[in-house]
């Protein structure tokens, strides 16, 4: 995190662990604003990669498994990068920056996947650097979440993940009631001050939440190269482009989706106790005769107690056997329903 922003959200109350904010000192009212309130959030949970140079985009198309072609000032896109056996290493949030490419991912996964994408550049004329401490990600959510927004930047995207640009920042429409500012430091403060007369600001983890609620994957550490992008439904969230050609895995994720058979899917659930799911605990069910019938994806702290989760899950389990965490004597998941319809592949 940028030290001089590390500072300023400190001196406004901010707890900041590892560069990520954790909470401004009530982190169970926070939730509980996040569910019922408006709230402002940075997002220092995620970072940025810079993809710059006159093959940038080229570059990028033979990578990813959406269309980059599709990224303008006007849209950001939802896309993952995989390795040659279709299985997900990073989901990145990329909006347009001028003539480049911006890359959100988790903070922890930028470095790695930096280095990654750099044995791909051989002669192309690309460079990518760590924008995170000259990128600053806020997040606005709630019922007045637009008129709020609508004060700072004017008129806003009306379609999910619609864009919009101004001096300020880059305004991204995340969901109905759901946006994600990117800004500079030059404004940030200014910025967050503005947003923080009218709503809440909360830690981290409620940006979590809402993703999670919203049916929204975030690959981590401990979740790499476990999921084709059908198993964590990145085809209904638009992550995919069918029609592109070829990146890594793009042959497993084409069969998958015209030839195979989906086995695991990914569901939202809650887990009730006081124990803390983790992104790859296993999960299991009596008919699968004690090998794993899926997996945490990811997992956050729920307003009214216990935990949300979203968990791949074999499909036949879910619709016949009780899936429980860590062990058949485990938690039970008890299963809500996703924002979005699940398709057959």
């Amino acid at each position: 995190m940028n030290p001089d922003w590390q500072d300023f959200l400190t001196r406004r109350g901010a707890t900041i662990t590892a560069g990520i904010v954790q909470d401004f000192g009530d982190s169970a009212t926070e939730l509980k604003a996040t569910e019922q309130g408006t709230i402002s959030c940075v997002l220092s949970q995620f970072g940025t990669l810079r993809v710059s140079g006159d093959d940038a985009l080229s570059f990028l198309q033979n990578l990813l498994s959406n269309d980059i072609r599709e990224v303008s000032t006007s849209r950001a896109q939802l896309s993952s990068f995989n390795n040659a056996k279709g299985r997900i290493l990073a989901t990145m949030l990329i909006w347009h920056d001028g003539g480049d490419y911006l890359l959100q991912l988790p903070r922890a996964l930028c470095e790695p996947i930096r280095k990654k994408l750099g044995m791909y550049v051989l002669r192309a004329k690309v460079k990518i650097t760590d924008a995170g401490d000259e990128t600053i990600s806020l997040g606005l959510s709630g019922v007045n979440a637009q008129e709020i927004l609508h004060t700072q930047f004017g008129e806003l995207p009306t379609l999910p993940l619609g864009a919009k640009g101004t001096t300020p920042g880059n305004v991204i429409r995340i969901g109905e009631t759901r946006f994600q500012v990117n800004t500079t430091m030059t404004h940030a403060a200014a910025l967050w001050t503005a947003l923080g007369q009218r709503a809440q600001p909360v830690g981290s983890a409620c940006w979590d939440w809402l993703n999670i609620r919203s049916g929204i994957p975030v690959i981590l550490p401990q979740t790499q190269e476990q999921f084709v992008a059908q198993m964590v439904n990145l085809e209904i969230l638009g992550g995919v482009n069918f029609n592109k050609g070829c990146y890594p895995g793009q042959e497993i994720v084409a069969r998958m989706q015209y030839l195979g058979k989906l086995k695991r899917r990914m569901y939202l659930a809650h887990i009730d106790g006081s124990n803390t799911p983790q992104p790859g605990d296993e999960l299991f069910c009596a008919d699968m005769e004690g090998q794993a019938s899926g997996m945490i994806v990811n997992a956050t702290r729920a307003p009214n107690g216990g935990y949300d989760v979203l968990a791949t899950v074999q499909i036949s389990s879910r619709e016949t056997q009780t899936i429980h965490w860590l062990s058949l004597q485990g938690e039970p998941l008890k299963f809500i329903p996703l924002p979005y319809p699940l398709r057959e592949v």
